[in-house]
């Protein structure tokens, strides 16, 4: 059988998402870093799978070198699957992989996110589902070459799908998504997207590309989970033995882990700033792992912090404390020594945006108030991808999530 990959750097919160898919399907997936790829550890797999992120964050993550080697996996006849950011990556902005490019932000729906429809071709990939409804989180939009098979378009969005902070169903049945536009200044009709292509393959050298814009990974999804398993039989991919077998073996494993008030107040803090956000009506969850925020907040980033603590504190907890471990209290410490002053930076800004959402229009990127706007820059910078102090403290909890998950692999 064929060997997996899974690139987790610059996945973050998508990692987090697409390992637990994974795992849940007893489906058999190595985790890799850049620098893994950089000393030719791809020589060793048959698939590399790249979850979400910012494509651009990937990119910079592989270098040069990173590049050419995942160029040169997929050429001799390696199989290279992506997600989302996963996909853009493939793209003529990134790898190059295929003679694909993104549609500029101006054509794209930006903000959809939830249930979508999709339209499939006679291909191997769908078998099983008898209803071919998924997810898409913020996808980008593909403008593919005539060479690059679509093995799916989108079709009618679901109505408990959003588009922004604004429920698909509810918008159809008020003043339509002309008005909507025109307010919020951006595409939102997710009937835009209908006839879009959603799924491509593609061909690079000896190696098959296949890209897509929906995320099979979403939690919670029986038809993501078909999905899933599909793609590994198309690729020819490893099972693990069986679910019981991965969690026996997990189980096993023992760990002296950091103590647990240091660990509980990493998640305290982290909790604390969702559950300020949901009283305030900034937003809910609409799955375990994802949050449905409002317009003029970033919701994503405290979404991946809170997810990203959790899944340290699952994977610890699960494992037993009998044995001497590797030393983890230091990283534990270099990420409270961030998080603690982010947190209380991260309440006063939630709290002000709060309070203008009240009193004019803002967004997450714009707003009148100096503070807001100063605050905002510190936490996060004035970049769409991650940035400010928010990336420094991201990077560290990966870190420390990457070791907790290979530890427990």
């Amino acid at each position: 059988m064929r060997r997996a990959a899974l690139l987790w750097d610059e996945s973050f919160l998508w990692g987090v998402m697409a390992h637990k898919a994974i795992d849940a399907c007893g489906l058999s997936c190595d985790l890799l870093r850049a620098e893994d790829v950089r000393n030719g550890r791809l020589r060793e797999y048959d698939l590399l799978f790249v979850p979400g992120g910012w494509a651009s964050n990937k990119l910079k993550a592989l270098g040069s070198d990173g590049i050419e080697a995942v160029k040169r996996f997929v050429h001799d006849g390696g199989s290279y699957l992506g997600f989302c950011g996963g996909a853009g990556l493939a793209t003529e902005d990134g790898l190059g992989l295929v003679p694909v490019k993104r549609r500029p932000t101006k054509e794209r729906v930006p903000s959809f996110s939830g249930r979508i429809r999709i339209n499939t071709s006679d291909h191997p990939l769908w078998q099983g589902i008898a209803e071919p409804v998924f997810h898409a989180w913020w996808p980008s939009q593909f403008l593919v070459d005539e060479s690059v098979s679509v093995l799916a378009t989108y079709g009618e969005a679901m109505t408990d799908s959003f588009s922004s902070d604004i429920n698909v169903g509810d918008a159809e049945t008020g003043d339509g998504w002309m008005e909507l536009e025109r307010i919020y200044q951006i595409n939102l009709d997710p009937r835009r997207l209908m006839g879009e292509p959603a799924i491509i393959e593609g061909a690079f050298g000896k190696g098959t590309v296949l890209l897509s814009l929906v995320h099979f990974d979403t939690p919670c999804d029986p038809n993501g989970k078909v999905m899933l398993r599909n793609i590994w039989n198309y690729f020819g991919c490893e099972y693990i033995a069986s679910d019981s077998v991965a969690s026996a073996h997990r189980d096993a494993l023992v760990l002296n882990v950091a103590p647990d008030p240091l660990l509980s107040e990493l998640e305290d803090a982290a909790n604390g700033l969702i559950e300020l956000g949901m009283r305030n009506f900034l937003w809910f969850w609409k799955n375990p792992l994802l949050l449905q925020w409002r317009r003029g907040v970033r919701g994503l980033e405290y979404c991946t912090l809170y997810v990203m603590l959790k899944e340290i504190s699952e994977l610890l907890r699960a494992i037993k404390k009998n044995q001497k471990a590797p030393d983890l209290d230091r990283t534990m410490e270099r990420i409270r020594a961030l998080l603690l002053p982010f947190v209380e930076k991260a309440r006063r800004l939630l709290v002000r945006e709060r309070f203008f959402m009240q009193n004019g229009h803002i967004t997450y990127e714009r707003c009148d108030d100096r503070e807001v706007q100063g605050l905002r820059e510190e936490l996060f910078s004035r970049s769409k991808s991650y940035g400010g102090l928010f990336k420094e403290l991201v990077d560290e909890i990966d870190g420390l999530l990457y070791k907790v998950m290979t530890l427990s692999s």
